[in-house]
């Protein structure tokens, strides 16, 4: 350093000298505001602050309402429903008593919320319980039809039961559905028929859509088909009002179907026919795939959309033919008695489309935005939505489970969110100097293009959980579609309605099937675009948790709280990005299992139901088509059964003869076969006996064995879960399984809601 130039030796005592100002600088640097943890949980205090001075916490109600939906049915059994409600009244009591602290009341409202939905899930089954069918019947049911619809082959009706002979009055369903190629039937025939009828299936996979519990809410006991002659007999009793009132809707709603879809012509009349009776039996399979590649398959299904454009398209009629007469504008509220008609005009349309869970979770949600009006209050308010979610979960809880709740309010959340943050912002004096048409034109397209991303941003975590599909093309679909539906399709509708009882309702209904007719169109289109579907594995319930936090979080604040969103989200994210997923699948009736081969991909053996395949296969993430002969590669097959390898090198039998089964025992690792079996079993042997216990069975490899996953935990004794035989001693291997005295066999598939 004494042999550096004196020139350096300078600069390098200036670095020395100045040491001490840059530590200040840095000391000063860590007690600066960004760094003070003092300083963020002031910040974070005065942002809940301004969220309480907003009345927001209000929005948080119905979240853990929710939560105590959720531990209800985590329950394995039944509660009692005087302990949620003792724990409502005491907790409502203490946020009466505390409501000068805040922090305590808000507490105790929260558990209050909470044991309300608890206890509204056990009211609502002790509402509904009805008997369940415990095993196959084969025999004479008699009862009244209580609802028709008509699809491309056949018939599916509801029943409701007065005879069932070989069953117990105690033991016999309320209500069955059934399919049948009888197109003679009406509603309110009371008939006699012989029925091959099944208990309800439960999931086609651990975690799958629960047929089973949703249709228990319907007060469906048993699903199959009638063959043969159906004949009309007498009717024991006389239909009670409220069947003879859902009979005469129903008849009305046929008779309407059929008008539409014979004036519409085709699909496009099939399509303009479900818009506005909800009957979607005439839509074809194909249709079906092409709008929900598209992304439009919503606009078949009666919902918000249709109920809202419903509503609106009547509100302004009624407010523009009141507003004609100078003296009624002058002394009456326009405005409120065009609410009225519109409410009343809704409610109608909920009625006469059949009433199913999502229309009238619609309806409820459009009658609290048009009650905001009469109350002078702005209709869309998220104060209104959390209000119209509070009526929902206290009078269906179970809907809170199903991808239309919670995909619907997601998306109004999301949309009310960034309408309140868009009035925020200043106008656009450029956009407002634009001329007619040009600025109406750019209003709607943008509008269009903005709530199409946005509900699709909501939506995707929930479709991508219960569908396992993404439809990357959906924005498209809508901007296309929707134009359409909304200045078209429902204006139509509703004036068909109108005309209806004057028998000049065929202009409506024929502008409607061309409309129709082009929305079709433009969906295949868009279907026909490579990768309009992409497949995605399903995702734990754990991460749809936190997606669901994350899009709470965001939305129901109004501070820049709702940036800790990325939290949750980014939790989430992790988690979906690598699923688990099992390696062996197995049938609920040991028809058919698929085992990951070496290579990583699923490998079939057996015949499982085209309906369970599909839903394994997308459950992977694998896009594969059922019928895809490529499935079966890596399989070593004869007439008995097969074999697949593991990337492990452990083998999996699969047995369809009893005599095999005894040699797979010795030779393989795992051993299913859908026969019963006894004796001792040197692999692990998974039988017909174990899978009427267990449901379908879901296996991943563990250290030195499996680690199993059921679908019906045999613990759980919930009135939707299936009745079990009572299993005799096990056999002194344990690896044996004992044969049981009945199985339910996999019953008529159903998809989940959309």
């Amino acid at each position: 350093m004494l042999s550096a130039p004196p020139e350096r030796r300078r600069q390098v005592a200036a670095a020395v000298l100045a040491l001490p100002g840059r530590a200040g600088r840095l000391r000063g640097l860590s007690r600066s505001p960004a760094w003070n943890p003092a300083h963020w949980r002031m910040r974070l205090g005065a942002m809940l602050e301004t969220e309480i001075e907003r009345r927001r916490l209000f929005n948080w109600l119905p979240v853990p309402m929710g939560v105590g939906v959720i531990l209800y049915f985590l329950a394995d059994r039944e509660p009692n429903l005087l302990a949620p409600l003792i724990g409502f009244a005491l907790f409502a009591a203490a946020a009466l008593l505390l409501r000068r602290r805040r922090l305590a009341m808000a507490l105790c409202v929260a558990a209050a919320a909470l044991f309300a939905g608890f206890a509204a899930g056990t009211w609502r089954t002790v509402n509904v319980a009805a008997p369940a069918l415990a095993r196959i019947h084969v025999g004479k049911v008699t009862g009244f039809v209580e609802a028709l619809e008509q699809r491309e082959k056949g018939v599916r009706m509801v029943l409701l039961v007065t005879d069932m002979p070989g069953i117990e009055p105690a033991q016999r369903p309320r209500r069955v559905r059934a399919n049948t190629s009888s197109t003679t039937l009406k509603p309110g025939d009371h008939i006699v028929a012989t029925a091959r009828l099944l208990p309800p299936p439960g999931p086609a996979r651990p975690g799958g859509y629960d047929f089973a519990r949703d249709a228990f809410f319907r007060g469906i006991g048993a699903v199959g088909s009638i063959s043969g002659k159906i004949a009309l007999a007498p009717a024991p009793v006389a239909p009670s009002r409220e069947l003879a009132w859902s009979i005469a809707i129903d008849q009305a709603r046929n008779a309407l179907t059929q008008r539409i879809a014979s004036i519409g012509g085709g699909q496009a009349g099939a399509m303009a026919a479900a818009l506005v009776t909800g009957k979607r039996g005439l839509i074809g399979e194909p249709t079906n795939d092409d709008l929900r590649a598209a992304g439009i398959y919503h606009i078949v299904s009666i919902s918000g959309l249709h109920m809202v454009l419903a509503a609106g398209t009547i509100f302004w009629l009624a407010r523009a033919l009141l507003a004609l007469s100078q003296s009624v504008a002058l002394v009456w509220p326009v405005k409120k008695l065009a609410a009225v008609a519109a409410m009343l005009g809704a409610t109608a349309y909920c009625i006469f489309s059949g009433a199913e869970v999502a229309t009238v979770r619609s309806l409820i949600m459009t009658l609290v935005m048009l009650g905001a009006i009469l109350v002078d209050r702005p209709a869309l308010s998220m104060r209104n939505l959390a209000l119209a979610a509070i009526i929902v979960l206290a009078r269906e809880p179970e809907a809170l489970l199903g991808p239309s709740f919670q995909m619907s309010f997601g998306a109004v959340a999301a949309l009310i969110a960034f309408a309140e943050r868009w009035q925020e912002r200043p106008p656009d004096s450029a956009a407002a100097s634009w001329p007619w048409p040009l600025r109406p034109l750019w209003l709607s397209a943008c509008g269009i293009l903005v709530t199409t991303l946005l509900a699709t941003a909501a939506t995707a975590p929930f479709g991508v959980y219960h569908f396992q599909t993404f439809n990357p093309f959906g924005l498209l679909g809508n901007a296309l579609a929707l134009p359409f539906v909304s200045l078209v399709v429902m204006p139509a509708a509703v004036f068909g309605v109108l005309a209806y009882p004057f028998g000049l309702d065929w202009p409506a209904w024929a502008l409607m099937g061309w409309a129709s007719g082009l929305v079709l169109k433009l969906a295949h289109w868009v279907a026909g675009i490579e990768r309009s579907t992409v497949v995605l594995p399903a995702f734990d319930a754990v991460a749809l948790v936190l997606f669901a936090l994350a899009l709470l979080w965001l939305t129901l604040w109004s501070t820049a709280l709702r940036f800790l969103a990325a939290l949750p989200l980014c939790a989430g994210l992790a988690l979906a990005s690598d699923p688990s997923r099992p390696d062996i699948l197995i049938e609920r009736d040991g028809s058919g299992i698929l085992v990951r081969g070496p290579e990583g991909r699923l490998i079939l053996a057996g015949r499982p139901s085209r309906f369970v395949l599909t839903q394994w296969l997308h459950a992977d993430g694998d896009s594969r088509a059922p019928d895809d002969a490529a499935l079966r590669e890596g399989a070593a097959c004869d007439a008995r059964g097969c074999v697949i390898r593991l990337k492990d090198g452990r083998s999996v039998a699969y047995t369809k003869d009893r005599i095999a089964i005894v040699e797979d025992c010795q030779r393989a690792d795992l051993v299913v076969t859908p026969l019963y079996a006894s004796g001792t079993c040197a692999a692990r042997l998974i039988d017909r006996a174990a899978l009427v216990r267990d449901g379908a069975t879901a296996l991943g490899s563990a250290a030195g064995g499996w680690r199993a996953f059921t679908a019906e935990d045999a613990t759980r004794l919930r009135p939707w879960t299936r009745a079990r035989p009572v299993q005799p001693a096990a056999a002194p291997s344990s690896t044996a399984r004992a044969p049981a005295t009945s199985a339910a066999e996999p019953a008529e598939e159903a998809e989940p809601p959309q």
